[in-house]
């Protein structure tokens, strides 16, 4: 009766444009079909979609043939394209930390598939001078809520930024490899927490996936056995 008259007051609202939905924390029709949702047969390390149907097997996409991924395994929940990149940068940049509990769901879907018994979460870290001006992680919002609908244990602060590097839209794949190699070490006190574990990995976008490889050889070198990554959206070349 008190749910039936909390939504008669607040009827579900799309988390995108504000329409009404039939459910809480979800899209409307028209903005679930321009999101872009990743399904069928994807690549193995990134989670992009590609042609053809799934049949169980290995495949790899394009980029990660061409560029060896020291994670061993990845997905992304849409394309960073359309209304699924409206939904990161208001994550990211318009203050609607209110997503991350939308978003965290639908990359805990995605992510069933890449745990492990002894997995741990570990978000992408910010330089402590961006975190001081944005105010919150974003990565680490999504990954708290992916350790809390997984019910597996979280260190947002298993990784740290040593140095803040340059805003990297636009460069090529050289230039963010270059930019981002040692920028990123494992927390020296963060160790014992993640070392001979499987962690997955977590961050919103992924280009070229440089963010991710310096994030996963830190972590490689404080002792983690295994990193797979999951990411919100991934950015395609015809986006």
């Amino acid at each position: 009766m008190l749910q039936s008259a909390i939504r008669t007051v607040y009827p579900p609202q799309c988390v995108s444009c504000g329409a009404r939905t039939e459910s809480d924390f979800g899209l409307c029709g028209p903005c679930w079909l321009d999101t872009g949702f990743i399904g069928g047969l994807v690549c193995a390390q990134c989670g992009t979609a590609l042609p053809g149907e799934s049949r169980g097997e290995q495949v790899l996409c394009d980029d990660c043939m061409r560029v060896a991924r020291p994670w061993s395994q990845g997905r992304a929940v849409f394309t960073y394209q359309g209304n699924g990149r409206q939904l990161v940068l208001s994550l990211k940049h318009g203050d609607r930390t209110d997503l991350a509990r939308a978003l965290g769901d639908w990359m805990a879907t995605r992510a069933r598939a890449l745990i492990a018994a002894d997995t741990v979460i570990v978000p992408v870290p910010l330089h402590w001078t961006r975190l001081l001006s944005r105010r919150y992680n974003q990565s680490a919002l999504l990954a708290a809520r992916v350790a809390a609908v997984l019910q597996r244990p979280l260190c947002p602060d298993a990784l740290q930024r040593t140095r803040r590097t340059r805003v990297l839209d636009g460069h090529s794949r050289d230039a963010r490899f270059s930019a981002l190699d040692g920028a990123i070490r494992a927390h020296p006190r963060r160790l014992t927490q993640i070392a001979g574990r499987h962690v997955l990995l977590i961050d919103d976008v992924m280009t070229s996936g440089a963010t991710l490889a310096a994030a996963t050889t830190a972590l490689r070198t404080g002792g983690v056995r295994d990193v797979a990554v999951l990411v919100l959206a991934r950015v395609v070349k015809d986006a």
